[in-house]
Protein backbone atom coordinates (compact mmCIF):
# COMPACT_ATOMS: atom_id res chain seq x y z
CA UNK A 1 0.00 0.00 0.00
CA UNK A 2 1.33 3.43 -0.93
CA UNK A 3 1.53 6.12 1.71
CA UNK A 4 0.65 9.72 0.95
CA UNK A 5 4.34 10.66 0.99
CA UNK A 6 5.10 7.93 -1.58
CA UNK A 7 2.29 9.17 -3.84
CA UNK A 8 3.61 12.71 -3.57
CA UNK A 9 7.16 11.55 -4.38
CA UNK A 10 5.87 9.78 -7.53
CA UNK A 11 3.91 12.85 -8.65
CA UNK A 12 6.87 15.14 -7.99
CA UNK A 13 9.51 12.92 -9.62
CA UNK A 14 11.32 14.66 -12.45
CA UNK A 15 13.89 12.04 -13.32
CA UNK A 16 14.11 8.26 -13.20
CA UNK A 17 16.69 5.59 -13.88
CA UNK A 18 15.80 2.24 -15.39
CA UNK A 19 17.04 -0.94 -16.99
CA UNK A 20 15.17 -2.47 -19.91
CA UNK A 21 15.20 -5.39 -22.30
CA UNK A 22 13.62 -4.87 -25.72
CA UNK A 23 12.29 -7.86 -27.67
CA UNK A 24 9.90 -8.31 -30.61
CA UNK A 25 7.41 -10.75 -29.09
CA UNK A 26 5.25 -10.61 -25.96
CA UNK A 27 5.89 -14.30 -25.25
CA UNK A 28 9.64 -13.72 -25.13
CA UNK A 29 9.19 -10.75 -22.78
CA UNK A 30 6.93 -12.82 -20.51
CA UNK A 31 9.52 -15.61 -20.46
CA UNK A 32 12.22 -13.11 -19.47
CA UNK A 33 10.04 -11.91 -16.58
CA UNK A 34 9.62 -15.53 -15.43
CA UNK A 35 13.40 -15.98 -15.51
CA UNK A 36 13.87 -12.78 -13.48
CA UNK A 37 11.37 -13.97 -10.88
CA UNK A 38 13.39 -17.20 -10.57
CA UNK A 39 16.51 -15.16 -9.79
CA UNK A 40 18.15 -14.55 -13.17
CA UNK A 41 20.24 -11.37 -13.38
CA UNK A 42 18.62 -8.54 -15.35
CA UNK A 43 21.91 -7.39 -16.89
CA UNK A 44 22.76 -10.91 -18.09
CA UNK A 45 19.37 -11.34 -19.78
CA UNK A 46 19.61 -7.87 -21.35
CA UNK A 47 23.01 -8.67 -22.89
CA UNK A 48 21.65 -11.96 -24.23
CA UNK A 49 18.20 -10.94 -25.52
CA UNK A 50 17.77 -7.17 -25.93
CA UNK A 51 17.60 -5.75 -29.45
CA UNK A 52 18.26 -2.24 -28.08
CA UNK A 53 21.84 -0.91 -28.13
CA UNK A 54 21.54 -0.50 -24.34
CA UNK A 55 21.55 -4.31 -24.11
CA UNK A 56 25.34 -4.24 -24.39
CA UNK A 57 25.35 -2.22 -21.15
CA UNK A 58 23.05 -4.67 -19.39
CA UNK A 59 19.98 -2.69 -20.42
CA UNK A 60 21.06 0.39 -18.48
CA UNK A 61 19.30 3.53 -19.75
CA UNK A 62 20.83 5.72 -17.08
CA UNK A 63 18.90 8.66 -15.70
CA UNK A 64 16.35 10.45 -17.89
CA UNK A 65 13.78 13.20 -17.55
CA UNK A 66 10.02 12.80 -17.44
CA UNK A 67 8.68 13.04 -21.00
CA UNK A 68 11.95 11.97 -22.62
CA UNK A 69 10.77 8.42 -23.39
CA UNK A 70 7.72 7.28 -25.38
CA UNK A 71 4.49 7.73 -23.34
CA UNK A 72 3.84 4.07 -22.42
CA UNK A 73 7.44 3.64 -21.24
CA UNK A 74 7.43 6.97 -19.43
CA UNK A 75 4.24 6.07 -17.55
CA UNK A 76 5.77 2.91 -16.08
CA UNK A 77 9.01 4.67 -15.20
CA UNK A 78 7.24 7.46 -13.33
CA UNK A 79 4.32 5.62 -11.75
CA UNK A 80 5.16 1.89 -11.64
CA UNK A 81 6.61 0.10 -8.65
CA UNK A 82 10.40 0.29 -8.45
CA UNK A 83 12.76 -2.70 -8.55
CA UNK A 84 10.24 -5.12 -10.08
CA UNK A 85 9.96 -6.08 -13.77
CA UNK A 86 7.15 -4.48 -15.79
CA UNK A 87 5.91 -5.48 -19.26
CA UNK A 88 5.42 -2.52 -21.61
CA UNK A 89 4.36 -2.43 -25.29
CA UNK A 90 5.60 0.47 -27.41
CA UNK A 91 6.09 1.13 -31.12
CA UNK A 92 9.58 -0.38 -30.70
CA UNK A 93 8.36 -3.74 -29.39
CA UNK A 94 7.97 -5.32 -25.96
CA UNK A 95 10.01 -3.99 -23.05
CA UNK A 96 10.80 -5.58 -19.74
CA UNK A 97 11.45 -2.53 -17.56
CA UNK A 98 12.99 -2.35 -14.10
CA UNK A 99 12.81 1.13 -12.57
CA UNK A 100 15.80 1.64 -10.30
CA UNK A 101 14.85 4.96 -8.70
CA UNK A 102 13.14 8.32 -9.17
CA UNK A 103 14.32 11.77 -8.09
Amino acid sequence: MQTDSNKLRIIMARTAAALHILVKHKEQAEDIIKQLKKGAKFQTLAKKHSTCPSGKKGGDLGEFKKGQMVPQFDKVCFSGETLVPHLVKTKFGWHVVKVLYRT
